[in-house]
């Protein structure tokens, strides 16, 4: 392996701005696909819809059934000064880490509608802060605040969509077969899924479900100089027993978005967890031990996510397609097309 592939500079590229994709395909399952064989180093143009013409015989689909809440906050301290706050994940039952966009101190509470507060508890050195979340003067679990947020809170799109949330991302910016609460951001190669295509392949194909609730750390772009350096962010996830089985097994795997692949291979390399924390950085140093097949989005330059599509095919490939897809005007991020790497 070249010391190129370990240099975050590599995986550096240009894109036009009006190739960021600010809103979804309609039809979800007419977003483009751009099929790479590695086998014959072939490169097909298609449509997400012709994705089963595509799919391995005899291989089974990993998705990620994480469920997208309304994460972001707008709320105001007792000063009346403006505050917004973006929950990133929960620590535990009552510790949620969040991001806060305004000055605050350790003891400072935040007001919302719907009689909710937000307690500060700790300010870490990363910038996230630590909150309890209260009604009443009761303390309230993760799972209490859930339902008060869907009334209140705004879909967190990503920083590059640079427009306001509106009632259609409420939908769109959720895979069909989304089913547990806890992500921050979409995983995105799940959204070209409409229900008929997805049952479709369901029946066709075997398949199996995990669990990760993807954090807003996905976003960060890696600053240190080697990629080996940046500290990796970590995810909760649960292996569902479906999933255990078939990820036991010898069938190929075909993972539905990096986030399923991190899941896929944190399990492959610790065998006892089917739940837990996963922080799995995948690059051309650390390639995949268990995932087969890879279908993902286009993502942004020196992110952990163009590291894993490069753990896959290398970074001069990755490089290489990336390039094919600029040239053809595909649509890039979360609400963007698709490539399967087979």
């Amino acid at each position: 392996m070249s010391n190129s592939e370990l240099l975050t500079s590599s995986y550096d590229f240009h894109l036009p701005e009006e190739l960021i994709a600010t809103h979804p395909a309609s039809p979800r399952d007419h977003a483009r696909l751009l099929v790479y064989n590695r086998a014959t180093e072939q490169i097909t143009h298609t449509n997400f819809y012709e994705l089963e013409n595509f799919i391995p015989k005899n291989c089974a689909l990993i998705f990620n059934d994480t469920k997208v809440i309304k994460a972001r906050l707008f709320g105001q301290k007792k000063s009346g000064g403006k505050l917004e706050l973006l929950i990133n994940r929960a620590l535990n039952a009552d510790d949620i880490n969040v991001y806060i966009r305004g000055k605050v101190k350790v003891g400072t509470e935040i007001f919302f509608d719907e009689n909710l507060v937000a307690v500060v508890k700790e300010l870490n050195n990363d910038g996230s802060r630590i909150v309890n979340f209260m009604a009443c003067g009761n303390k309230l679990r993760f799972e209490d605040i859930l339902p008060i947020i869907d009334t209140i809170g705004h879909v967190p799109l990503p920083p590059y969509i640079q427009r306001e949330d509106n009632k259609e991302d409420e939908s769109e910016y959720q895979s069909v077969f989304a089913l547990n609460e806890g992500a921050v951001a979409a995983p995105t190669a799940s959204l070209h899924f409409t229900p008929e295509q997805h049952t479709r392949i369901c029946k066709n194909f075997e398949h199996a479900y995990v669990t990760l609730h993807v954090g807003s750390g996905t976003f960060k772009p890696v600053e240190a100089e080697t990629i080996t350096d940046h500290p990796m962010h970590s995810e909760y996830y649960d292996i569902s027993p479906k999933a255990k089985e078939l990820l036991d097994s010898d069938v190929a795997v075909l993972s539905v978005g990096t986030t399923s692949t991190r899941t896929v291979e944190f399990y492959a390399r610790n065998r006892h967890a089917i739940k837990g924390e996963a922080n799995l950085f995948l690059h051309p140093n650390n390639k995949p031990l268990r995932v087969n097949h890879l279908l993902t989005n286009f993502h942004l330059p020196k992110s952990t996510l163009l590291m894993l599509v490069a753990s896959f095919v290398g970074v001069d490939k990755a490089q290489e397609l990336y390039a094919e897809a600029i040239k053809n005007k595909y649509r890039f991020y979360s609400y963007g097309d698709a490539m399967l790497i087979l």
